[in-house]
Formats: structure tokens, sequence, C-alpha cells
């Protein structure tokens, strides 16, 4: 038994004791689901949203003035506020859900650096490549309160950069690589539900991920993604899937249906649709409950709870899907040894104050935006806000670090680099300090 253990023990039976949900067959004190970890974290669950930049979100929640780079670390006086307006002397406009659902900012790569303008931050609203007033955008803070919540209880990343600019499928890969793979969404897997994608180009690579690694180590791990069984099946007959009733876009590619090119590891021709790695967001909670959740487990809503601007999708459905997931594992056996790390893909394409890094000397490719990052839970510094510079690879890097025998660098790639996530992580809960470097 490890120290603490004990402790941590009695606190879940009581947890589990007044949850409605349950918590499955209780957990051996000092067990691990493969090889044992570095530190106490034995459980990583990584939820990944999509395209909203920090200031988008959180911009109006910290008050620290704009420029003014505090190293205090308490709390939402400790991160810089959002600027009043932006360098062009345009106000905000208020992003609710109505506004979420009506419009996408451009966030194509070539658009993007535009508008950051070589660090000056300044053609989101100005650019005559893409610029747009609703670009520069804060949050209704209503819609968001459990994330702020969080925030407040956990560590609060100021620092996390999208590891490249542009969209979504490019940036999902450093998730898996802790490198550059290709541009925007230039390419969707030669997987389950490529049929019923909006990207035309199927792909498939052979390089070695941090999932491979993890199997090579023998460690367990997943990725669960909303509406995989439903594709698949509609699949199996020759088909896409009907849109869900509750999808609001009433179609049936993204964002009512599964599309794989949301899922890194499916590019990579030994991952790809083996029911071991890839499973259905359904079996999420029935792992919990059954003892059965692997060491890592990346989670993926379905298009329209992603929190994904434009076609109807709402902040609050994205909300109600993080809140469920954090609450299921806050509720489950699996509690007193897991992290959860809330995450966006990328920023979307709003505006956001803070200049990005210089390119990764590791693949000479632009950094893009802030985006939200917050850890969650028993390991997480409490009211904390990190300054230390992060990005998806730093996710890999902890990956190999906690689990790989502390030995970093593996894949060779960011992960050479990067800094650990050290810096969100309380060393007196994870028994042993977690590197910020």
């Amino acid at each position: 038994m490890r120290p603490g253990d004990e402790m941590r023990l009695a606190a879940v039976a009581l947890a589990c004791a007044v949850s409605l949900l349950g918590c499955g067959p209780p957990r051996a004190a000092g067990s691990c689901d493969g090889p044992c970890p570095a530190s106490k974290i034995d459980h990583l669950v990584i939820v990944v949203q999509e395209n909203h930049t920090f200031d988008n979100y959180f911009g109006q929640w910290c008050t620290a003035p704009p420029g003014s780079n505090p190293t205090c670390s308490s709390g939402p006086a400790c991160c810089e506020a959002g600027p009043a307006t932006d360098p062009s002397g345009a106000s905000a406009t208020l992003l609710d859900d109505t506004a979420n659902g009506a419009y996408s900012p451009d966030h194509d790569q070539s658009c993007e650096l535009d508008e950051q303008d070589g660090g000056k931050m300044d053609k989101y609203v100005t650019s005559t490549v893409c610029g747009d007033a609703r670009n520069f955008a804060y949050v209704d803070p209503q819609l968001i309160k459990p994330y702020r919540d969080y925030a407040q209880a956990g560590a609060l990343a100021d620092r996390y950069f999208q590891p490249l600019v542009g969209a979504s499928a490019s940036n999902d890969m450093y998730l898996a690589r802790a490198r550059f793979v290709f541009k925007d969404n230039a390419f969707v897997p030669d997987a389950i539900g490529s049929a019923c994608s909006f990207i035309p180009t199927k792909m498939e690579f052979s390089d070695p991920t941090i999932g491979d690694l993890l199997v090579a180590h023998g460690n367990t791990w997943a990725w669960y993604g909303e509406g995989y069984q439903t594709m698949k099946d509609a699949q199996a007959m020759g088909a896409c899937p009907e849109p869900p009733d509750d999808c609001p876009a009433a179609l049936g590619i993204y964002p009512c249906v599964y599309d794989p090119s949301d899922v890194p590891f499916q590019y990579y021709t030994a991952l790809r649709d083996n029911p071991i790695y890839m499973r259905d967001f359904t079996a999420f909670d029935k792992d919990l409950k059954d003892g059965k959740l692997p060491q890592v487990a990346f989670i993926k809503a379905i298009g329209y709870r992603s929190e994904h601007p434009s076609l109807h999708t709402t902040i609050s459905a994205g909300v109600s899907f993080v809140t469920s997931v954090v609450s299921a594992v806050q509720a489950s056996a699996y509690a007193p040894d897991t992290l959860v790390l809330l995450l966006y893909d990328e920023g979307g394409g709003y505006f956001d104050h803070v200049t990005p890094p210089k390119p990764s000397p590791i693949d000479g490719q632009p950094l893009g935006t802030r985006i939200p990052a917050i850890a969650i839970g028993p390991f997480a510094k409490k009211g904390f806000i990190s300054h230390v510079e992060l990005e998806h690879s730093s996710v890999v890097k902890f990956i190999e670090w906690n689990w790989l025998g502390i030995k970093t660098g593996q894949l060779g790639n960011r992960d050479l680099v990067v800094n650990n996530l050290g810096s969100l992580l309380d060393p007196a809960a994870t028994g042993t300090p977690v590197p910020e470097m």
C-alpha cells in the first residue's frame, strides 16, 4: 500500500456510499491497472473539446492588467484579463449559445497567420483575408461557470498554446505524435466513418505514437469517441448514420455524426479501429463501473457537444458533456488516483492577446493562440495559475514520464523539448514531484 492510500480509499468509499451513480467494484489499495506509474496518478482522463481560445473563455475571469505578465499564481488576480478592445479599437462581441451556433471564425493556417501578424495579434477584426468583428468575443460567463469553478478548485494553465497554427486535425496529431504531421484538415484517416466525413482525402501513417509506446510497455489506454458505435453499425450496412434527434444541425455528417478525423490515432495503421483502443463513448461509463478503465483515456464528444462553433452547436451542450464526464470520474472508485485534463484542440480562429512562442526547433512549425487547459481532481494544485509554457506535446511528455520509466522524449519529437505538466500538479498529492520542465 502506498502512503495515503488508506485515507483516499476511505474518502472514495464515503463518496460511493452517497453517490446515486455507484462506484462499481472496489479497487485494491495500491493496485495499478498496468505497470505502476512514477507518481500516484495511475489514471489520466483527457477530455478534448474544440475551438476556443483562452481569452475567449477566461479573458473576463482573469483580472490582472493585459500585458502585466503576473508572477503570482493564486486565482484570477494572477492571470491577465483580455483587453477591453482589440488593437484596432474594436469592442468585443458577446459569445452566447446563439452566437456560437451561428458563426465559426476561419481558422485555416493561412488565415490565422495573417491575423497573428507576426505576433502583434492585431488583425482578427481587420484582416483582409479573414477578419471579422465576431472573431473578438468573450463568452457569457454563466455558460461556462462550471469550467471557471474547475479552475478555481484546480489548476489553470494560462500559457497553454495550440501546438500548430491552423485547424483541428493537424493540432490533434500532437496528442499522438508530438510533432507536425500535416496542415489543417488536409486528410481523413482510412478508417470507419471516412465515407461520411466532410474531408475527402484519405491518408494513413505508420510512425510510432504514444499509444504504441504504452502498449509496448504493458500499459493500458483507449480513445472513447461519442457516436463511434453508431457509425460502425451504419457503415457495416453500407450507409451513414441518421442524425440524432437532439442534433440541431440535423445533418448526416459532422457535427451530428462521429468523424474519424477527430481521432489522431485512427490515422495509424497499427491502431486504426482496433477495439482494444478505439471504443464508443458509452463504454466509458461501463468501464468506470466495471473496474476496467485504462490508465490513459482520451474522451471526445460528438461534434455538436464539442463546443465547436457554427451549425447551431451550443456551448452549453459541451459544458453538459464535460461535467458529466468529470462527475462520473469523481463518483467512481477511480477518483483517488485519477487526473482529469480538460483541453481544447485549438483556438478556432478567435482572438487572443498573448503572442505565441517561436516555432518549435523540432519541426519548425508555428504555434497558435492560447487555449484553455484545466487540471481537475485530487492531484491538481488548488486555485493555481500556471505560467509555464505548455502545449499538447506536454501531455505526451507527462505520459512518458509517469508510465514509461520517467524517460521523456521517447518519440524523439517535441516531447524532447517541451515542458512537462508538473506546474499544474501538487507534489504532496502526487507523492513525488512531477517535473515542470
